[in-house]
C-alpha cells in the first residue's frame, strides 16, 4: 500500500493543489464558524430574550454557507486539474507497458481491460479520495480554531477521543487493503473456475458429471466466502473506529456538562461545542472513513495491479544482427493456429530474390495473411525457417526489422496530425527537397493531399474514406527506407486504375515487392506468382501457371479483365 500512496502523492501538481487548498478555505467557513454562531445566537439572542439578535446570528451563518458554496464550485474546477493529468499518466503507463510487451513478443491480454476499466476506476476514486482528505483536513482545522475561540476546555475534552478514533482507523488501513486484495483475487479465481465449468455445461449434463463439476467450483466458492467474511469484519472495525472518534466526543461533552457549567460555561457555549462535534467532526470523520475505507481500498488494489503490470520486467531486446542483402526465404514452413488445428501452411518452400515482384493469390481464408505475418516477423512458424537477408525476422530488434521490411495492411492506419507527419514518420530523417512531391505523385495521391490543404493540412481520420487512408499509408511506406515492401491487400479500397498506379510505383521504387493480390490483375503485373490452395503452393509466372494450375485458371476466370488505361 505504501507504494501506491507514494505514487498518488508524487502525482500531485503543486499549482493546482495550492489553488484547491486555497478555495477550500471559504468552503470550510460555515463549519469553522457554526459553533461560534450558535453560541452567540443562544447566549446573546434567544436566552437573553432577543430573538431578532439570535436570528441575525443564524442569518450570518446562511451567508457564510453561500460563500462556502462558491468555494465548493471552484474546488471541483481545480480537482479536475489534478485528476486528469493523473489519469493521463496511468494511460501512458498502460499503453507503454503493453507496447513493450508486444515488442518483446509477449501479448498482454489484460491491457484493454486495464485501459478501459481499471484506469477509470482509479481516476474516479483518486478524485473522491482527494475530496475526502481535503475536506477532512480543512474541516478539522476549522473546528479546532472554532473550539479554541469558543471554549478551549471543550476542545481538550473533544479532541483526544476524536484523535484516538482517527489513529485506530489509520492503523487498520493496511489490514483492510490486504482483505480487499484477497477478496478481489478470490473473486477472479471463482470467475475463472465457474467460466470453465459453464463452458462445458452441455457435456457435463450429457455425461452425468454434475457432482464432479460442482466439486470443481466448491473450493473457489468457499474461498470467496471466507474472503467476504473477512472483508465484512474489516467493515465492522471501521464502524467501531467511527463510533470511537465520532460519538465518544459527544458523550464526553454531555457527561461533563455539569462540570463545564460549574466552571462558568454558558448553555450557548456548550451547545456551540456540541455543534462542532455533530456538524463538523462527525461528518468529516464519516466522509473520511467511508471514502478512504471504501473507495480508497479499491483505489489501492486497482492502482497496485496497474503499477504491477506497467513495471513487469521486459525481456531484453534482441541484439542487431548483420544481414546479407534482403532475399526472402521460407524453408519447410508449417503453421497452425493451435496445437490441434489443421495447419494453414504446410511445408512451404519459397524464395523471393532481392528486387523481385511477387504476387500471392488464392481463395479467401486460405492463409495469405498468415504468410504475410510470418514473412514480416509477426508470427513464428511451428516448423521450418524464415529469413530476410539470411536472418529470422522474428529474432531482429524492432528498429532493425523496420529497416528491412515495411508492411502495409488492408486496414490502413492514419492519425490526427498534419499530412506531413502522417507521410514521413517512418523516414527517420527530414525528406529532401522534392522527395515528398515525388512520392505523392508516384503513388497517385496528389488530389488527396491538395484536398487536405497540402502538407501542413490537418488529417482527421474519421473524415477520410478507406481508400484515402490507404493512399496515405502507401505514400508513407513508399518513403520508408525498407527495401522489402509487403502489401497485404493494401489497395483493396482503390479502383483498378489507382491500384495499378500504386503497385507500379512500388515496383519501380527498387527493392523487393510482395503483393497479396486483391484482384487477379495484380498477379498479371508481377514477375512471379505464388498460388495457395490450402494443401500446397505453386510458384511461376502468369503464363506458366495459366497452363499448369487449375486453381489459377479458375481465379483468372472469376475476374474478367477489361482494358485499363495506362497509369499516368
Amino acid at each position: 500500500m505504501r507504494r501506491e500512496v507514494r505514487f498518488a502523492v508524487s502525482s500531485l501538481r503543486r499549482g493546482p493543489l495550492l489553488r484547491l487548498v486555497g478555495w477550500s478555505l471559504p468552503e470550510a467557513l460555515p463549519a469553522a464558524a457554526s459553533g461560534f454562531v450558535v453560541a452567540r445566537a443562544v447566549d446573546a439572542g434567544f436566552l437573553a430574550g432577543e430573538p431578532v439578535t439570535g436570528l441575525a446570528w443564524l442569518g450570518g451563518l446562511v451567508l457564510m454557507s453561500v460563500v462556502g458554496a462558491a468555494g465548493t464550485r471552484m474546488v471541483f474546477r481545480w480537482l479536475g486539474e489534478l485528476a486528469e493529468p493523473f489519469r493521463d499518466d496511468l494511460v501512458q503507463r498502460v499503453v507503454g507497458g503493453a507496447l513493450a510487451q508486444a515488442v518483446a513478443g509477449r501479448a498482454d491480454d489484460g491491457a484493454l481491460a486495464r485501459l478501459t476499466r481499471q484506469v477509470e476506476i482509479v481516476r474516479d476514486t483518486y478524485g473522491g479520495l482527494l475530496m475526502a482528505c481535503r475536506g477532512f483536513v480543512v474541516t478539522v482545522v476549522g473546528v479546532v480554531v472554532g473550539l479554541l475561540s469558543v471554549a478551549p476546555v471543550v476542545a481538550l475534552l473533544v479532541m483526544p477521543p476524536f484523535l484516538l478514533g482517527l489513529v485506530a482507523f489509520v492503523a487498520m488501513l493496511g489490514l483492510a487493503a490486504q482483505r480487499q486484495r484477497e477478496a478481489v483475487l478470490a473473486d477472479e479465481r471463482l470467475a475463472a473456475a465457474t467460466g470453465s465449468v459453464l463452458a462445458g455445461a452441455r457435456d457435463i449434463t450429457a455425461s452425468g458429471t454434475e457432482e464432479h463439476a460442482a466439486g470443481m467450483v466448491a473450493g473457489p466458492i468457499a474461498e470467496q466466502a471466507r474472503a467476504e467474511r473477512r472483508l465484512a469484519g474489516v467493515a465492522a472495525l471501521r464502524t467501531l473506529c467511527f463510533a470511537l472518534g465520532g460519538w465518544l466526543p459527544l458523550v464526553v461533552v454531555l457527561l461533563a456538562g455539569g462540570w463545564l457549567v460549574d466552571r462558568g460555561l454558558t448553555a450557548g457555549t456548550i451547545m456551540g461545542g456540541l455543534t462542532y462535534v455533530l456538524f463538523g467532526l462527525q461528518p468529516a470523520l464519516q466522509n473520511l472513513v467511508s471514502g478512504v475505507g471504501g473507495s480508497g481500498l479499491r483505489f489501492v488494489v486497482t492502482l497496485g495491479r496497474l503499477l504491477d503490470a506497467s513495471s513487469m520486467p521486459t525481456p531484453p531486446a534482441p541484439a542487431r544482427r548483420p544481414t546479407t542483402g534482403h532475399d526472402v526465404e521460407l524453408r519447410g514452413v508449417t503453421f497452425a493456429y493451435g496445437p490441434h488445428a489443421e495447419p494453414v501452411l504446410r511445408d512451404l518452400d519459397l524464395t523471393v530474390p532481392a528486387g523481385q515482384h511477387l504476387a500471392v493469390v488464392g481463395p479467401s481464408g486460405i492463409g495469405k495473411s498468415t504468410l504475410v505475418g510470418i514473412l514480416s516477423g509477426l508470427l513464428r512458424p511451428d516448423r521450418g525457417a524464415v529469413s530476410i537477408g539470411g536472418v529470422d525476422p522474428a529474432e531482429l530488434p524492432a528498429d532493425q526489422l523496420a529497416e528491412l521490411r515495411v508492411l502495409i495492411p488492408q486496414e490502413a492506419y492514419v492519425f490526427a496530425g498534419s499530412v506531413r507527419e502522417n507521410l514521413t514518420y517512418l523516414m527517420r530523417r527530414e525528406p529532401a527537397a522534392g522527395e515528398l512531391d515525388a512520392a505523392v505523385a508516384a503513388v497517385g495521391a496528389e488530389l488527396l493531399v491538395a484536398r487536405l490543404g497540402g502538407y501542413a493540412g490537418a488529417v482527421r481520420p474519421a473524415e477520410l474514406s478507406a481508400g484515402e487512408r490507404q493512399l496515405v499509408a502507401l505514400v508513407r511506406s513508399y518513403l520508408a527506407p525498407a527495401p522489402v515492401a509487403v502489401l497485404d491487400e493494401a489497395t483493396c479500397h482503390l479502383d483498378p486504375v489507382a491500384e495499378r498506379r500504386a503497385e507500379e510505383a512500388f515496383a519501380a521504387r527498387g527493392g523487393t515487392l510482395i503483393v497479396i493480390a486483391h484482384r487477379i490483375s495484380s498477379a498479371m503485373r508481377a514477375e512471379r506468382v505464388l498460388v495457395m490452395d490450402g494443401t500446397g503452393a505453386q510458384v511461376g509466372d502468369h503464363a506458366t501457371l495459366a497452363a499448369t494450375s487449375a486453381l489459377y485458371r479458375e481465379l483468372v476466370g472469376h475476374w474478367q479483365p477489361t482494358a485499363l488505361p495506362a497509369a499516368p
